[in-house]
């Protein structure tokens, strides 16, 4: 398989079947358009996505405070993101260690402002979530096709981007 059948097949596909796909595919594309420039909305994003809630639980039950709960995670999901720029040899691995340095200490000097933005990011993902699996049920029950699903979950992706702004 090439690697523009990767790109442009299977692999790309499942945002369109799978939520978690979906919303991992939306977390980059925000960073990658103003995630950078709006560091407190994108670490409120990250937080709200339910993408480091198994490691916040883990933290909490050992004890270790909430501090550190949320100091970690946000370090974990930058150094995930940032991780597609460690295999583009070594100028990526230090991008993704300055990424995760400078996401941890916006975090810690912006921690109110961020905290105000994840409830609001929380109801956004649960819009999101609800939306997607009332496409898929649509798809399922042949009320949609393919390209209706792929069109609307396009949508729903490029609806949500506006909404987090």
């Amino acid at each position: 398989m090439s690697d523009d059948t990767e790109q442009n097949g299977t692999a790309k596909d499942d945002i369109y079947t799978n939520f978690d796909v979906l919303l991992r595919s939306i977390l980059i594309e925000y960073y990658e358009r103003t995630g950078k420039l709006k560091k407190g909305n994108f670490i409120a994003l990250l937080i709200a996505s339910g993408e480091i809630t198994s490691m916040a639980v883990a933290s909490i039950k050992d004890g270790s405070g909430m501090k550190k709960v949320a100091l970690g995670a946000v370090g974990v999901i930058a150094l995930r993101i940032g991780l597609r720029y460690a295999l583009s040899g070594p100028l990526g691995i230090i991008l993704a260690g300055a990424t995760a340095a400078s996401l941890v200490a916006y975090f810690i000097r912006n921690r109110r402002e961020i905290a105000g933005k994840i409830v609001r990011n929380r109801q956004l993902v649960a819009e999101l979530r609800e939306s997607f699996e009332k496409l898929q049920s649509d798809h399922r029950d042949r009320r949609l096709t393919r390209d209706q699903l792929t069109l609307m979950v396009d949508g729903l992706k490029q609806r949500f981007l506006t909404d987090l702004d």
